[in-house]
C-alpha cells in the first residue's frame, strides 16, 4: 500500500477521550474511529491487524478440530426463553421488537442458538462429538463503554462450542481447547496466562481466563514463572500439557491464595497486571436439558450432550496487545499480526535512483508493505512509521540507493543495520 493513497488519517495529538494507551495509539495512529458510544468503525489498518489475529485464531480451531460456522447477529428471545436466560440476563442485552412485534435480541454469546442448531442436525451419537465455532461481532450494551475496543458494546468476537456423549469426552474437548488457546497466543506473539476463573453468566463448574500481561492490566495477576517458559506450540500430549498448565500456580487478585502463595519458590513468584482476552467453560448439560436437546444413546435411550463454550475476544485482543507492546513512540506490533512487516520509508522522493530502488522493493513485498511515498520531511516520516509500530524500518536515501544499500530499523529493539538490499529484504521475511 502506497501511504500517499491510504485511508490512514493518523493524529499528532492525543484526543480527549482517550483513556488509555491502547485507546489514545489506536485514534492517533488512524486505526478505528468512534461512530457511537463503545462503537467503533475498524479503518484499514485496523482491519489488517483484525484479519491476522483471526486468521491464527481460525487455523488453530481447525488444528483442534473445530469446525467453522456463521450464526446471525440478530437471536429470538425464544430461544433465550427456552434456556431461561432471557430475562436474567440483564439490561447488557440489547432487546429488539421488529414489525411484526416479534421479540429479537442482538446477540451477547450463542450457547442458546448453537444448541438450536445441533438440537435439530444431531439425532445419534455417533454424530459426536462435535466442535462448531465461528467469528463473529456481539453487541452487550456496558452501561459505561470505556477504554476503546478493551470494553465497548460491540466487538469481535470467536466463540466455540463442544458436544460429547459424556462429562469425560467433554473434559477432554475443554484440554484441547485450552492448548489451541496457548498456541494460538504464542503465535500472535503475546504471553497469556491460564487461570482458574468464575463461570458468571455462562454457568458450570470448570472455567479459565486467559490473561496478557501488561502494566496498565485491569486485574492484578499472580503466577509462576514457569508459564513464561512454556512452548505450546510444540506440546503434542494433551494431557501432560493440561496437567502443567493446571498445577502451576496463577490467579486474580480476586482468587489469590496465600497458601498456594507461599509454596512457590521466591524465585519463581511473579505479580503484575492481565487483561482478559478468552475463556473458557465446561458446563455439563446445563443447556442441552434446558432447550431438550437429546440424542440416542448406544442402548438406544435418549441422553443429553455435554457441552462446552470457549471465547477468545478477537478486537479485544488488539488493544491488549498494543497495551503489553509500544513505547513512547506509539505501538510495537508482533511479526505475526503487524499490519504489514515493513514500511519503506523513501528519504528523498524524486531522486530516480531512490525512487526506483524503493519501487522495486516495494513490488517485491507485495501486499505486506507500506511505501511511505509522500513528499514530507524525514523526521515525520519516522515518527509515523514508529506511531504505526512496523516490524522493520527499510530506510532508502540518495547515498546509499546508488551503491545498492538501505538501512534496516528493528521497531522493537531500535537496532539499525546498513545492508545490501537483499540482505536487507532475506532479514525482513526471516
Amino acid at each position: 500500500m502506497r501511504l500517499s493513497k491510504s485511508l490512514i488519517p493518523t493524529l499528532k495529538e492525543t484526543p480527549a477521550e482517550a483513556q488509555i494507551v491502547s485507546h489514545r495509539l489506536m485514534l492517533r495512529a488512524g486505526m478505528v474511529r468512534q461512530m457511537a458510544s463503545g462503537i467503533y468503525a475498524w479503518l484499514p489498518l485496523g482491519q489488517r491487524v483484525l484479519a491476522k489475529i483471526a486468521q491464527i485464531v481460525r487455523e488453530e480451531q481447525d488444528a483442534a478440530g473445530a469446525e467453522e460456522v456463521l450464526m446471525p447477529t440478530i437471536q429470538s428471545a425464544d430461544l433465550w426463553r427456552e434456556s431461561g436466560r432471557y430475562d436474567a440476563y440483564g439490561k447488557e442485552m440489547l432487546r429488539i421488537t421488529d414489525r411484526h412485534e416479534r421479540e429479537l435480541l442482538f446477540g451477547p454469546t450463542n450457547e442458546e442458538m448453537i444448541t438450536a442448531i445441533m438440537r435439530d442436525s444431531i439425532k445419534s451419537y455417533r454424530e459426536l462429538p462435535q466442535i462448531p465455532y465461528h467469528i463473529q461481532w456481539k453487541f452487550r450494551d456496558e452501561v459505561r463503554p470505556r477504554f476503546g475496543v478493551l470494553r465497548g458494546r460491540e466487538f469481535l468476537m470467536k466463540d466455540a462450542y463442544s458436544f460429547d456423549l459424556d462429562r469425560e469426552g467433554a473434559v477432554v474437548a475443554y484440554k484441547k481447547m485450552m492448548l489451541a488457546y496457548m498456541r494460538t497466543f504464542q503465535r500472535i506473539g503475546i504471553t497469556a496466562i491460564p487461570m482458574r476463573a468464575d463461570t458468571g453468566q455462562i454457568g458450570g463448574d470448570l472455567s479459565h481466563e486467559f490473561h496478557v500481561l501488561a502494566p496498565t492490566g485491569e486485574s492484578g495477576v499472580f503466577y509462576d514463572a514457569a508459564f513464561e517458559a512454556g512452548d505450546a506450540t510444540s506440546a503434542t500430549d494433551i494431557e501432560a500439557f493440561y496437567e502443567q498448565m493446571t498445577t502451576i500456580y496463577a490467579a486474580t487478585d480476586e482468587k489469590h491464595d496465600l497458601a498456594a502463595w507461599d509454596k512457590i519458590p521466591a524465585e519463581r513468584k511473579r505479580e503484575g497486571r492481565g487483561i482478559e482476552v478468552g475463556q473458557i467453560f465446561y458446563f455439563g448439560t446445563k443447556y442441552s436439558e434446558a432447550m431438550n436437546f437429546a440424542v440416542t444413546g448406544p442402548d438406544g435411550q435418549k441422553f443429553f450432550p455435554e457441552m462446552g463454550s470457549y471465547g477468545i475476544g478477537v478486537s479485544r485482543l488488539v488493544g491488549a496487545i498494543i497495551e503489553a507492546k509500544h513505547d513512547e513512540a506509539g505501538i510495537i506490533w508482533p511479526d505475526a499480526i503487524a499490519p504489514f512487516k515493513a514500511a519503506i520509508l523513501n528519504l528523498r522522493q524524486g531522486d530516480a535512483t531512490t525512487d526506483a530502488l524503493c519501487e522495486k522493493i516495494y513490488a517485491s513485498f507485495g501486499n505486506e508493505a507500506l511505501y511511505d511515498d509522500r513528499e514530507e520531511r524525514a523526521g515525520a516520516k519516522f515518527a509515523e512509521a514508529d506511531l504505526l509500530g512496523h516490524p522493520w524500518q527499510i530506510i532508502i536515501g540518495p547515498r546509499g540507493a546508488v551503491n545498492g544499500m538501505v538501512e534496516l530499523k528493528r521497531r522493537a529493539t531500535g537496532e539499525r543495520f546498513e545492508l545490501p538490499v537483499e540482505e536487507a529484504l532475506a532479514k525482513v521475511r526471516g
